[in-house]
């Protein structure tokens, strides 16, 4: 039992050590970072996963147009056929008898192929330069190695009115890799609005917490007012308890908008890539750049510099690729293939390789469907047919684009006004309450109107927050639009050559 009681204290000492210990441990890791709007933007760029998805996305569209002018190029390539053993009984016909016999197979086949091969994306053909050796070993004959040898074959194959998907891939790749080019450079002015949605969200909720905070301090002044007043038989005991009834209230806002401004943060520094020991302290821009934007100007930087007019461009080239493919199918089909070359035979290599005698192969190959029933002739106008729907979608896509773009610029160009009026109203709301709350404690006004005067004041922070934040996030939306920074007067673009290398 003695032991016990001594062991006690000294365990409950231990425990408050560690504790306070860890807390102080914890208070000295939390990070306490302030961030300005563009510090948060350029760190949303840098480093958020948003970003990294961004980057590997247009990666891959790289990759693949790396491919597509790999395609283009001459191939080298080498092929090898080893080690071919075949021991097995075959029949055989005589040429001159007619009559089949039996004969006994005991060989290995080895040959060595390397050839150059070029595709011919004007025309579709393909086009290989080739060298060959071949060895047989015939084990149950009297010449057991036989070697055939091709020094050098030119071949040549041309498909005639065929689809020629290379000399489509021509025109289509080197416009989608500039298409990626665009959504990589959207998808970070988009990452960029979505920072300063997030920063906006976490200033209001800020906000909010201030004036349920201000609103207590005010509310127990006023109260202590009012319960003087009442002693004293100005006001009702009516108006003491709405006063009392606003406190509780006001207290309870509290904890709702420190939950409110914790979310917020939390989603701001998951977005930036932060983990939980960083406090953001964000800075209020102090005004809104003078800017007074042009429709046309922004509607032409927008077909000029994003990805939409190439979208639309590459969906038109698409169903017309469709139609000439379907027509290539119809009617008469027909393929050309010569080979020039040289070749020899001998028991050993060097003979093998003397006195080569040339070879030559020139041929047509016609293919022509009788009866198909209408469905090549039906091919075509069903991709004539998606051809016109495609065209005329994309004509009415135009037609909303532009309606779009035109309604964020006239937003956009209100919005400037309205934060400066915000502004004026929020420091006329602040000098209204203040008034008010001296006419209270003179007993001019009820508290009704001193309540109004507070909520006044509440609303008109609000609202002045969420203009500023309007304007940027409309700004930013404009700039994913046109590609074009209207602050430095310059277009928005990135060093893919860097990109790339990385």
């Amino acid at each position: 039992m003695d032991t016990t009681r001594k062991f006690f204290p000294c365990f409950v000492l231990t425990m408050t050590f560690l504790f306070f210990f860890q807390n102080g441990l914890y208070g000295q890791n939390l990070y306490k970072l302030s961030m300005t709007l563009d510090d948060v933007v350029e760190t949303a760029r840098e480093q958020s996963q948003s970003a990294l998805i961004a980057k590997h996305n247009f990666l891959a569209n790289y990759w693949q147009f790396r491919s597509y002018k790999a395609k283009l190029l001459p191939s080298l390539n080498l092929g090898a056929s080893l080690g071919q053993y075949n021991r097995s009984i075959s029949a055989l016909q005589n040429s001159e008898t007619g009559e089949y016999n039996y004969v006994v197979n005991n060989n290995m086949n080895n040959s060595l192929t390397l050839s150059v091969d070029q595709e011919v994306a004007l025309t579709g053909g393909r086009l290989s330069l080739i060298t060959s050796l071949n060895r047989l070993d015939q084990f149950s004959s009297q010449n057991p190695v036989t070697y055939n040898s091709q020094p050098v074959k030119i071949n040549y194959s041309q498909p005639i009115k065929a689809y020629n998907s290379l000399k489509w891939e021509k025109t289509i790749e080197p416009l989608s890799y500039e298409k990626a080019k665009r959504e990589y450079m959207e998808r970070l002015e988009e990452i960029n609005l979505n920072a300063v949605t997030l920063f906006f969200a976490v200033l209001s909720a800020q906000i909010e917490l201030d004036m349920a905070l201000k609103n207590v301090e005010n509310t127990e002044l006023s109260l202590e007012i009012a319960k003087e007043r009442y002693k004293i038989g100005t006001i009702s005991r009516n108006d003491v308890l709405s006063l009392n009834l606003r406190l509780v209230n006001s207290r309870l806002d509290i904890g709702d908008r420190e939950l409110d401004l914790e979310l917020a943060k939390l989603n701001l520094r998951t977005y930036l890539g932060f983990n939980e020991n960083t406090d953001i302290e964000l800075i209020l821009p102090e005004s809104t750049p003078e800017l007074n934007l042009l429709y046309q100007d922004v509607y032409n930087r927008s077909i000029k510099n994003s990805s939409y007019a190439l979208q639309n461009e590459l969906l038109v080239l698409n169903a017309e690729q469709s139609v000439a493919q379907a027509k290539s199918t119809t009617g008469l089909q027909a393929n050309f293939f010569a080979n020039f070359g040289l070749n020899q035979r001998g028991k050993n290599l060097s003979i093998a390789y003397s006195n080569p005698m040339d070879q030559e192969v020139i041929g047509l190959s016609l293919s022509l469907p009788i009866l198909d029933w209408g469905m090549g002739k039906g091919n075509v106008k069903l991709a004539k047919s998606r051809e016109e729907v495609v065209k005329a979608q994309v004509e009415q896509s135009m037609t909303q684009y532009k309606q779009d773009v035109l309604i964020k610029v006239m937003q956009f160009n209100k919005l400037n006004e309205q934060c400066n009026i915000s502004l004026q109203a929020d420091s006329i709301a602040k000098l209204s309450f203040e008034i008010a709350n001296e006419r209270f404690k003179n007993g001019s006004i009820t508290v009704i109107e001193l309540n109004t005067a507070q909520n006044d004041m509440k609303s008109a922070a609000s609202r002045y927050v969420a203009d500023i934040g309007n304007y940027w996030k409309n700004y930013y939306t404009i700039r994913k639009l046109s590609l074009y920074d209207y602050l430095e007067k310059q277009e928005i673009d990135v060093d893919f050559d860097l990109l790339t290398d990385n």
